[in-house]
């Protein structure tokens, strides 16, 4: 079993882009995805800090961060990767969802999304930064060798806890 962290919209929220990634290491999350909108250096920061495998593309408002590419592994979208034997694309904009990978990972709309079409799996995490609504958000992804949930963690700013709703695929 394989669990990945995805993480996007961070903004200007370096408190609550900590919060979510320690929630989900505690988890047992193995790496993290951050589909972008970083908008400050200490979010880089913070994942490249996170003791993790990370991997993460620039989003619409990270322009000024574009200066960092090097120090950070940070990639224009879209970025193909693996987990293991399964193929990846990840994203900001939702301009690339066609089902040519196993897993599509985006953010920008700031809205929790999970679907399957054909046989790609879809995951837009929603926003880390309480922005467009009330909770702060972040998912898991774990992929067993029968099946694939998607956890969709959410929390007020100002609660400790996390509360979660599952997603089941299977394969």
């Amino acid at each position: 079993m394989t669990k990945i962290a995805i993480v996007s919209d961070s903004h200007f929220k370096s408190d609550l882009l900590s919060e979510a990634i320690e929630h989900l290491k505690s988890l047992g999350c193995e790496a993290v995805i951050h589909c972008g909108d970083f908008q400050t250096l200490e979010n880089m920061q913070i994942l490249h800090n996170c003791a993790l495998p990370y991997v993460s593309v620039f989003g619409n408002n990270d322009y000024e961060l574009l200066e960092y590419q090097g120090n950070f592994k940070i990639y224009k979208e879209p970025h193909y990767f693996k987990i293991g034997e399964s193929k990846c694309k990840m994203m900001h904009l939702p301009y690339y969802l066609t089902p040519d990978t196993d897993f599509v990972f985006f953010g920008h709309t700031h809205q929790f999304e999970t679907y399957k079409k054909e046989d790609t799996i879809f995951i837009n995490p929603g926003e880390i930064c309480a922005r467009n609504k009330p909770v702060s958000e972040c998912a898991m992804l774990e992929i067993k060798s029968d099946c694939y949930i998607i956890n969709h963690y959410y929390k007020h700013p100002s609660d400790n806890n996390y509360e979660t709703k599952e997603y089941k695929y299977e394969k």
